[in-house]
């Protein structure tokens, strides 16, 4: 029943212009830094004389791509996930869904894999652009995997929180708002404690979390915590709807 509701979500998203036209700009932006990071890869590197000045093109050019992905993914996905509940709820629709022979686990769980197949589209974008490197020079694949398993993770992160506030509200647009902030306050949360970067609070940033994956690591507790951020949103969101039903 998950990958029932998954596939309609996903039909939803590309059955809508918004869906289309978020996808075509997003794939125009990160095919525009691809290019700019190219270009100035060779205008750099052409005034580095010495060796050890040289830095290789996968650092260089997926460093470019792959942290404007994921300031620019803190923008379009609250836009993705503010309609998913709170369109339900406006609409009047969320009392037959609760009265579908479905659990409210899968009614979230099913909004939200079809979300990130849809997301997913953009991180493999990404990947298989940066891949494209290897036909005039040898690149680090274990980097751009890493990489690539890290945004993956951050979209997933942001989409838990944006189902969440979508159903605390039914006007999508105050979802965005609200999840827009909070996220960006997660994401530069590490530089209110720049003085103490060991601060546990400052381990609530979740571009802390995101640097490791960045540098072409992948670090358990990194994981660990993009799951435990994913699934205590996911749970709140279901822990709400249930508030509801028992509401009427």
């Amino acid at each position: 029943m998950i990958l029932n509701i998954a596939r309609k979500e996903l039909k939803s998203l590309f059955a809508s212009p918004m869906g289309w036209i978020i996808l075509a700009l997003l794939m125009m932006a990160f095919g525009s830094y691809y290019l700019t990071g190219v270009n100035n890869y060779f205008e750099v590197m052409s005034g580095a004389i010495r060796p050890a000045e040289r830095v290789g093109v996968t650092i260089f050019v997926g460093q470019t791509v792959y942290s404007i992905a994921s300031f620019i993914m803190l923008f379009a996905v609250p836009l993705l996930t503010m309609r998913l509940i709170s369109e339900e709820r406006r609409s009047q629709t969320l009392p037959f869904l609760f009265s579908a022979p479905i659990s409210l686990t899968e009614i979230v769980l099913g909004k939200f894999v079809g979300l990130i197949v849809f997301l997913s589209i953009l991180v493999f974008y990404i990947f298989l652009m940066l891949t494209t490197l290897n036909i005039w020079a040898d690149i680090d694949f274990g980097y751009l995997i890493a990489n690539s398993i890290g945004l993956w993770l951050l979209v997933a992160s942001f989409s838990a929180l944006g189902i969440y506030f979508s159903s605390l509200t039914q006007q999508p647009i105050i979802a965005a708002i609200l999840s827009f902030i909070s996220l960006f306050a997660l994401m530069i949360m590490e530089r209110f404690f720049a003085s103490d970067p060991n601060h546990w609070f400052a381990y609530l940033s979740l571009m802390k979390h995101f640097q490791s994956f960045s540098r072409g690591l992948i670090d358990s507790s990194d994981l660990m915590y993009f799951f435990l951020f994913i699934s205590t949103f996911l749970t709140l969101t279901i822990r709400r709807l249930d508030a509801d039903r028992l509401r009427g």
